[in-house]
């Protein structure tokens, strides 16, 4: 379906471009105001709502790299980068969204969602399932393709998620995400606004270990030029083909004999037919290896006016030692034993550039292996939180 969202920008006054801020006012396509339209910068807790006339004004911190939301139930999003309307005076024109229509080739229904939705928590919230809730979870649809063996969730309205460890509420419009079990990938995106709820000392020592040794963690170092200052480890790694991976020609006879089978049931499977089944499923397509351990920022990034760039070919693995935070006789103190962390950055030979609040220029688009997969939505921070807060 195709998004059409009009966004007018008028002239401002001079002294509005020596403030922060975004104001403007939100309708729907015959001029109407739109009240109580969310209005947010993504992944963090700045944010507002439009007012009965569709009037609003976001205030903004200074350099801010982050997508601005408009987000309405019922209503197709409209989200723009911060520094395109930045102290600009907006009329956002906001549409009828079509519901999800539950006959596509796939259907969305009931019996995948009963089938699939530990999955889909274990995999978009984590392990902490008792602590971390999302309060409107059967608004979710699920649809499954037996044939390519893909799951696919939808989310029509904004997912309302409670975590109790962290101390937030999140509101997150969940655009898409999709499971591919031929090839295990598992890949999700959306948007977020936090609301803090509580902000006790022991959910401060919670935030900083969810904080400390993560992806987010790794990004800002990057950005300040702390990687090594901060405790993580970069090596180049080039990846090689899999001589006992199957071959195309392999993969195809799987597939031919996969669609025989199943038309004829067949029970007895040929050894050839097992082996390639064996090795597709036990075998990864490629090998990877250290090629230079312990390289410096300037192997994967480089900078660019005041700007910084990640850039690499192949794989980046990233080693962290995790010192857990503790209390201590009511002091907040690092653990003597670290845990060991280690994750691979992918960057499919594109360029990303980095922001100083940890995000980059294409986040669904670097990928990440390891231990940087399990900061899922129960780890998950703000991207205005600072280390303590």
């Amino acid at each position: 379906m195709k998004k059409i969202i009009l966004l007018y920008l008028l002239l401002c006054p001079l002294f509005l471009l020596f403030s922060q801020t975004i104001k403007g006012r939100v309708v729907n396509d015959i001029d109407k105001p739109i009240a109580n339209v969310n209005i947010y910068l993504d992944g963090t807790t700045t944010g507002t709502i439009s007012a009965a006339d569709g009037t609003f004004v976001l205030n903004i911190p200074p350099k801010t790299n982050n997508s601005v939301v408009f987000k309405k139930d019922d209503y197709e999003s409209f989200t723009a980068n911060s520094s395109d309307v930045m102290n600009k005076n907006l009329k956002v024109v906001l549409l009828r969204a079509k519901e999800i229509e539950e006959i596509v080739i796939i259907p969305f229904t009931e019996t995948a969602y009963k089938n699939y939705i530990h999955y889909f928590l274990n995999n978009f919230i984590g392990e902490d399932k008792a602590n971390v809730k999302i309060k409107n979870q059967r608004t979710l649809k699920f649809s499954y393709d037996k044939q390519n063996k893909i799951l696919r969730v939808k989310a029509p309205q904004t997912l309302i998620i409670e975590n109790k460890n962290l101390g937030y509420t999140i509101e997150y419009k969940l655009e898409e995400f999709v499971a591919d079990f031929e090839n295990k990938i598992t890949t999700y995106y959306g948007t977020s606004y936090f609301k803090s709820t509580k902000n006790t000392d022991k959910i401060k020592l919670n935030r900083m270990n969810a904080y400390d040794g993560s992806a987010f963690h790794f990004m800002r170092s990057l950005y300040q030029g702390k990687v090594k200052d901060e405790g993580f480890v970069v090596n180049q790694i080039t990846k090689f083909p899999n001589s006992k991976y199957p071959t195309d020609e392999e993969l195809e006879q799987l597939k031919d004999f996969t669609k025989t089978f199943k038309a004829t049931k067949t029970i007895t499977v040929p050894d050839n037919i097992q082996d390639i089944m064996n090795r597709k499923n036990n075998e990864p397509k490629y090998r990877v290896a250290v090629t230079k351990p312990n390289i410096s920022e300037t192997d994967y990034t480089k900078k660019i006016d005041d700007r910084v760039i990640l850039d690499f070919k192949d794989i980046i693995e990233i080693k962290h030692d995790k010192y857990f935070y503790e209390f201590n006789k009511n002091e907040i103190v690092k653990s003597k034993l670290p845990i060991k962390q280690m994750s691979h950055v992918h960057s499919n030979d594109e360029t990303f550039e980095i922001y100083s609040n940890g995000n980059n220029s294409n986040p669904t688009n670097l990928l990440y292996q390891g231990d940087f997969t399990k900061n899922k939505i129960e780890f998950l921070l703000p991207l205005d939180y600072q280390l303590g807060d």
